[in-house]
């Protein structure tokens, strides 16, 4: 079956670029799996997912944790359970409104967030490394365009807090 997108057209190069970006996305995601090993098994992909989340949102109701994530609330429910059970996470509610359960990173919970984010950006940069400065230069440029490209705040969890 052939494709009438446009940028799967070979004729103008743009069908290699799609074919860089998804080797590339297979790296990079391969380097978020594997940063997971440094915890040692202390958290699933998932329970990590959520705690990422929480470090960027900070302290949040936990229906926008399940918007962020794109799951269900009781999915919510039971990925804290386990995360405030082993200390990574607390629970607590808005003032005023104690039905509301909000979600926050514990410190032990940032300490795991910011070890698994070191072991990233060591092994990017290692990656980095092995090219030439002019490379890597146009490679940063080249980056930033896609980044723009894609518009902000994209692939990053909601900022805003979401009515209930």
């Amino acid at each position: 079956m052939e494709s009438s997108l446009p940028w799967t057209d070979t004729g103008g190069g743009s069908g290699e670029a799609l074919e860089v970006l998804q080797s590339v996305t297979r790296i990079l995601t391969g380097v978020a799996l594997r940063s997971l090993d440094v915890l040692d098994g202390a958290v699933t992909l998932p329970q990590f997912r959520m705690l990422a989340v929480l470090a960027d949102l900070g302290p949040a109701r936990s229906v926008q944790v399940a918007r962020a994530l794109g799951l269900e609330a009781s999915t919510i429910t039971r990925l804290a359970d386990r995360l405030v059970g082993a200390g990574y996470a607390t629970r607590g509610s808005e003032p005023g409104h104690r039905g509301v359960v909000t979600l926050e990173l514990s410190a032990r919970g940032q300490l795991l967030v910011s070890k698994v984010a070191a072991w990233r950006q060591q092994e990017l940069a290692g990656m980095l490394t092995r090219l030439p400065a002019a490379d890597r230069e146009r490679v940063t440029a080249a980056l930033r365009h896609l980044v723009a490209a894609a518009g902000e705040g994209y692939g990053m969890a909601a900022r805003t807090l979401v009515p209930v």
